[in-house]
């Protein structure tokens, strides 16, 4: 076997895509001629769309259980109580997809492929996006040779810049129409070949990552806004993966639970958000997010408590993540930005300057975001609408960020809008048996790092740290 960075591309989806996509400096061709020396462009995009997908979901398990979408059964778990837990796998696989994505990237360019080229970018910064949302410093700018096994880390605003510097070239080289090798529609799991959404992606994306630094001296809500208006125009335009070996990830942990192998429970904190307890109106929402419990009621489990007695967690007295709903369906995409999302981007830029353009976006996000979940027309619908319609003057942030919240609903970037409003949602609260006095920040490097890399890894104070960003 070839000596090779522990970042270089190791795929193996070839059982769904029919495709190999590994990298020569990980295997030793020679030995088994069956492998694939080369993987074509489209095999790659079939396997970096998938990979990217699942990602989502992998740091979207992490992460709903600090915003409280989800909660432990157990009392005192790891993942609600804010103590360290390795994540090694997670960071591994964002790592290997970057390595996929990386090898894209230069085929496209010896290709001369303008929309392989933007693909890889935005799928770069994506990626790399998910890495330094969770760590902070990560490596990049060496993290993908062959000859380098202790890459530096590039520092968290040298992460942010890259990430743009990315979406930027992508948007030039999706804006092209001219292309030597088109996208085949078959092999792209996210937009079906569709160069147009792509380039609405990016902007998307890029809107995100502006909206990201709200807190810093460098924000600017005109560029935000300006990004917003190049991309997505209707919920048609959502970036979401649904190809999958059996079902949606998180239709399995729905499946799991009805099996009682236990996980998916949500959160006290979000369903008394929909259910009426904490904002006074029921949002119809909640029917397309889960089902009633066996006593027909919506009840959310406490962060760090588990379920409640006297039932315990197996007689569904509590909600949990639902397998037929729109959201978490067997065969719903896995989202990775939407339409609903960039209008309350576009919300929160605009509040200050120009607040019609901003209300008429907060509406736009809600209904936008009910039509996604199916919410049907009808008396409940028109309720929720009319009570939330408060009219530009009475538009806040509070209240942009409350509706966000919910059409983020399982996403990661639902703790970046956490950590950024300072978890100040109403009537949320710190986890039963919390480890730390506050919210949590970010995550501790995996163990898997640590020992391959430690001498690298920057040194952390506690998991309550704040990114560059969020200070």
């Amino acid at each position: 076997m070839i000596k090779h960075n522990r970042y270089v591309s190791i795929s193996f989806f070839a059982a769904l895509l029919i495709l190999q996509s590994c990298s020569k400096d990980y295997f030793d061709l020679n030995e088994n001629p069956n492998l694939v020396t080369t993987p074509s462009l489209s095999s790659l995009l079939s396997t970096v769309t998938h990979k990217t997908g699942i990602n989502n979901y992998n740091v979207g398990s992490i992460t709903s259980n600090y915003v409280q979408y989800t909660a432990n059964p157990s009392a005192s778990a790891a993942s609600d109580i804010y103590q360290q837990v390795d994540y090694t796998s997670t960071w591994d696989a964002l790592y290997y997809t970057m390595a996929d994505i990386s090898d894209m990237k230069t085929q496209a360019i010896e290709q001369g492929s303008s929309e392989y080229l933007g693909v890889a970018n935005t799928l770069l910064s994506y990626n790399l996006t998910l890495v330094t949302d969770l760590w902070g410093d990560a490596p990049f700018s060496e993290a993908f040779s062959s000859t380098n096994f202790t890459p530096k880390y590039d520092t968290q605003e040298q992460l942010h810049q890259t990430s743009l510097t990315l979406l930027d070239s992508a948007i030039v080289q999706l804006g092209r129409t001219d292309a030597v090798i088109k996208l085949a529609g078959a092999k792209d799991l996210i937009h079906g070949g569709a160069r147009a959404k792509w380039l609405m992606t990016a902007y998307a994306l890029k809107a995100r990552l502006l909206n990201k630094v709200s807190k810093t001296a460098t924000y600017n809500p005109t560029s935000v806004l300006a990004a917003v208006s190049n991309s997505y125009k209707s919920n048609a335009d959502d970036a979401g993966m649904s190809s999958f070996f059996t079902r949606n990830p998180w239709a399995q942990v729905a499946v799991n639970n009805a099996g009682n192998t236990l996980g998916g429970w949500l959160s006290e904190q979000f369903i008394d958000h929909l259910n009426g307890t904490t904002y006074g109106i029921f949002d119809p929402r909640l029917r397309k997010i889960s089902r009633p419990t066996v006593n027909n009621s919506y009840i959310g489990t406490v962060n760090g408590a588990g379920n409640r007695p006297p039932g315990g967690n197996t007689v569904k007295d509590e909600n949990y993540i639902d397998s037929t709903s729109p959201w978490t369906g067997t065969a719903s995409p896995i989202l990775l930005v939407t339409y609903a999302e960039i209008k309350f981007i576009e919300a929160e830029a605009a509040l200050a300057t120009d607040p019609a353009r901003a209300y008429t976006a907060y509406l736009t996000g809600i209904n936008a975001n009910m039509d996604k979940l199916q919410v049907p027309a009808g008396t409940e619908r028109t309720a929720y609408i009319n009570a939330v319609s408060i009219g530009a003057a009475g538009l806040t942030r509070a209240l942009i960020f409350k509706e966000k919240y919910i059409a983020t609903y399982l996403n990661p970037e639902a703790w970046n809008d956490a950590r950024r409003f300072n978890y100040a949602y109403k009537d949320f609260t710190l986890p039963v048996n919390a480890e730390l006095p506050t919210f949590i920040r970010r995550l501790a490097y995996p163990t898997g790092e640590r020992s391959k890399n430690g001498k690298n890894i920057p040194n952390i104070g506690t998991l309550a740290d704040r990114l560059w960003w969020d200070k």
